[in-house]
């Protein structure tokens, strides 16, 4: 039964290069949307006015994050190329400690 499963996640996600960073980054995004619901469920969220003085949710502040992560990482590689791409990686989380204190 379990090698018939994992047969079947080989065929149907073949097209995909599956490293072990992937499967981490999907895993990490998985939880994080799996916390964003309980905390949504336990905790009602409300909006608030940060910085930019609109009203954002913990959602909100999470895209935002992303996004940001995502536009870092890729202007990280075209100045600097993946040799030192943790350094994007921990400026990306930096910003995201800002967007959810700040926005």
């Amino acid at each position: 039964m379990l090698q018939k499963i994992i047969d079947w996640f080989a065929q149907t996600f073949a097209w995909m290069a599956w490293t072990w960073q992937t499967a981490l980054l999907f895993a990490a995004l998985f939880s994080i949307l799996t916390v964003m619901t309980l905390l949504a469920v336990y905790r009602p969220e409300f909006e608030r006015a940060g910085v930019l003085r609109i009203g954002t949710t913990r959602g909100d502040r999470l895209f935002l994050s992303i996004l940001g992560a995502a536009i870092v990482h890729i202007v990280w590689i075209a100045i600097a190329g993946i040799a030192a791409l943790w350094g994007a990686t921990i400026f990306a989380a930096v910003l995201a400690v800002v967007i959810f204190l700040y926005v």
